[in-house]
């Protein structure tokens, strides 16, 4: 099985890959029965030449690989005909951006798996980017409440070589007795957290954060069952909430009148309540002044994400009297960072990371027949064809929707 990685070519330049020089050598020696290919790319985070010296060809020609693995999307004149391919396709949802991508995947009978797919028996990811976009959000999210507050200043997390240095900088800030909320106890979740831990910042429970009063800053980590409950007044569990969030009302008030600064790291699902409305952020008791969003989800559960913000310019003002955009440094503005690419800030951590676990839950399918199924239950296209499991597409595919 000839695997080949492959240069991105979505604008704006994406410097992660899915394999490391490093995770490239350890996959080869875990799976003796793979050989790798390296497109050539001068936009990675790694050089060409760091492939090269762990002993593997680097060319221009990809089409003698069996399977083909990318991170964002391909275009469709650089898809090759009759291959296997692995990236993100942001197609799932039916995306209308992305439509000809799906079809042209088809009309090239590609066998196609997006990483988004990939989940285990029980229907949840085993591979992604959230634990850096945690990190790189929560670092912004510093960077841009030094901004609001001038009071100390950081530098942009891409100027930047990697986590390490992230929190080395974070190292040399002074934060002022703030209370700070982080939403989330998935990937994005824990690394937030990380960042969190790694500046020494206290973490208190629930009711400490609700009622107490600091001279330091602290930080309080809540799921989705602390800032929802049904609206019938029952206590049951997470299952409930996500198999019937209709049931279920915001809570996130009593959070929002103490908090400083909001770290948005969860998971939002199709009928879940807003975390907090246009309305609640006009409300006098609303105290939220900085906002990291790295759920990033535009008109949805957090009022004040009213647009996605870029690597470039990653912050904007949301008024809620209003509920237009201002400056961010205007007195009665929410200052909001909402990237939606944060991992492309920290592209080589991200890219190691993303490849470990690559190699331990993909990998091995190719070499035990697919024992799991993780192959069978990703696999989106094939024979020109959508698979039972995504043939609800079709009408998108179609154009219907």
């Amino acid at each position: 099985m000839k695997f080949g990685i492959i240069k991105e070519r979505k604008n704006p330049p994406d410097h992660r890959v899915v394999f490391s020089p490093e995770g490239l050598a350890k996959a080869v020696v875990k799976f003796p029965e793979a050989s790798f290919l390296v497109e050539n790319s001068d936009i990675r985070g790694f050089k060409n030449e760091t492939y090269i010296d762990k002993g593997f060809e680097v060319s221009n020609d990809m089409s003698d690989c069996d399977v083909l693995l990318g991170v964002k999307e391909v275009p469709i004149s650089a898809l090759i005909s009759n291959k296997k391919y692995f990236f993100f396709s942001h197609t799932i949802k039916k995306q209308p951006y992305n439509r000809d991508l799906l079809q042209a995947i088809l009309d090239k009978q590609i066998e196609f798996f997006d990483h988004e797919t990939i989940v285990n028996q029980k229907g949840f990811r085993t591979i992604g980017f959230g634990h850096y976009a945690g990190i790189v959000g929560a670092y912004n999210g510093f960077r841009t409440l030094g901004l609001k507050n001038s009071n100390f200043e950081l530098p942009k997390a891409d100027t930047l070589l990697d986590q390490k240095a992230l929190v080395s900088e974070l190292s040399k800030i002074t934060v002022p007795a703030i209370k700070i909320l982080l939403t989330g106890k998935g990937r994005v979740g824990s690394g937030a957290k990380e960042i969190l831990d790694a500046m020494d910042i206290r973490e208190v429970s629930i009711e400490d954060y609700l009622y107490k009063t600091y001279d330091q800053p602290v930080y309080a980590q809540i799921d989705a069952l602390d800032y929802n409950a049904r609206k019938d007044g029952k206590n049951l569990d997470l299952t409930d909430f996500y198999q019937h969030p209709e049931d279920y009302k915001s809570t996130f008030m009593r959070f929002a009148k103490v908090t400083d600064f909001y770290i948005a790291g969860h998971f939002f699902g199709d009928g879940a309540p807003c975390i907090y409305t246009r309305e609640d952020a006009r409300s006098k008791d609303f105290n939220i002044k900085v906002v990291a969003d790295i759920s990033c989800d535009i008109d949805g559960p957090i009022a004040s994400t009213i647009r996605s913000s870029t690597i470039e310019d990653p912050v904007y003002g949301y008024d809620p009297v209003t509920e237009t955009e201002i400056d961010f440094m205007n007195p009665k503005a929410i200052a909001v960072m909402a990237v939606d690419n944060l991992p492309c800030e920290l592209p080589r951590d991200a890219s190691e990371g993303f490849g470990e676990m690559f190699m331990k839950n993909v990998l091995p399918a190719f070499f035990n027949n697919d024992a799991d199924g993780v192959l069978e239950r990703a696999r989106m296209t094939k024979d020109g064809k959508l698979t039972e499991r995504f043939a609800y597409l079709q009408d998108y595919v179609d154009g219907k929707e």
